[in-house]
């Protein structure tokens, strides 16, 4: 482990536009004299820009600003490498951010920490005849287990950190989606996107049950961004009112600050990009 007076922040799925927004969000509200370590996490032997005309992490770097980033292809065995490579490079941990999730498999120029990798068509379902197995189990794992198994795995870096009342907190927001509450269900249809966001949702509510017992300083929270101006929501776009298609710049801010106000309560939130609280 590194010093620990350094502030580490994880951004899984680094590849993404709202992580790499986060990550310049992070940098851009960095107070100048403390040191920060940012470790990206993506499928890519380096971090690349989702397109060039948005800023890099290079393009943003500042003094005290480490940045390391790590390989991965999302199966178990890989994520374990991960935490174990990134053992050595944290300080103390405040943020951590996952970013992972498929919607469809439209082509498009999304960097892969986010594309479909099996061989079903993806298209959100209009009728419950369209549900396909191999799609659900795509949506599923890249949804909910991917995300999971992100939690169990650094779970062991988080036992590493101080846990005291007094310490400081670490807040964890996995990407969710509204459509993802049972109750708020009143359109139907996206099947296998409903069910595989309510699967991540149930798996973050049980993991705080759990982190209120062993990691008391730690925050989940399963954080809806809207509709926000990536690939993912490129086919559904035309269909968002006006103002209501966000950026990611815009996204990752709320975020931001959402985690540096919120406070560890041994509870998961469920929140949207205003911070308002979404039904299970």
């Amino acid at each position: 482990m590194s010093d620990s007076t350094t502030e580490t922040i994880i951004v899984v799925g680094a590849s993404s536009f709202i992580a790499q927004a986060f990550i310049n969000q992070t940098i851009s509200e960095k107070e100048h004299d403390l040191p920060l370590t940012i470790i990206s996490v993506s499928r890519q032997s380096s971090l690349i820009p989702p397109t060039m005309t948005r800023p890099t992490l290079a393009d943003n770097m500042t003094q005290n600003v480490t940045h390391h980033h790590v390989s991965c292809d999302y199966q178990q065995a890989s994520i374990s490498t991960c935490i174990a490579e990134m053992s050595s490079m944290v300080g103390t941990i405040t943020k951590i951010i996952i970013c992972n999730g498929i919607l469809h498999s439209k082509t498009t120029n999304e960097p892969t920490d986010n594309e479909n990798t099996g061989t079903t068509h993806l298209m959100p379902e209009k009728r419950i005849e369209d549900i396909n197995s191999d799609a659900l189990q795509q949506l599923f794992y890249a949804n909910s287990i991917v995300p999971m198994l992100w939690l169990s795995a650094l779970t062991e870096l988080l036992l590493q950190q101080p846990n005291k009342i007094d310490n400081p907190k670490c807040v964890i927001s996995i990407l969710s989606a509204r459509v993802g509450s049972i109750s708020d269900n009143r359109l139907g249809g996206w099947y296998g996107y409903r069910a595989s966001k309510a699967a991540l949702n149930m798996l973050i509510k049980t993991t705080a049950v759990e982190y209120a017992r062993r990691l008391k300083r730690v925050k989940l929270i399963a954080f809806h961004p809207g509709t926000t101006d990536t690939p993912l929501s490129k086919p559904f776009q035309a269909n968002v009112p006006a103002g209501k298609l966000f950026t990611p710049e815009f996204v990752a801010s709320q975020l931001y600050n959402i985690m540096v106000n919120i406070e560890p309560n041994s509870e998961a939130s469920y929140l949207d990009w205003q911070g308002k609280e979404i039904s299970w």
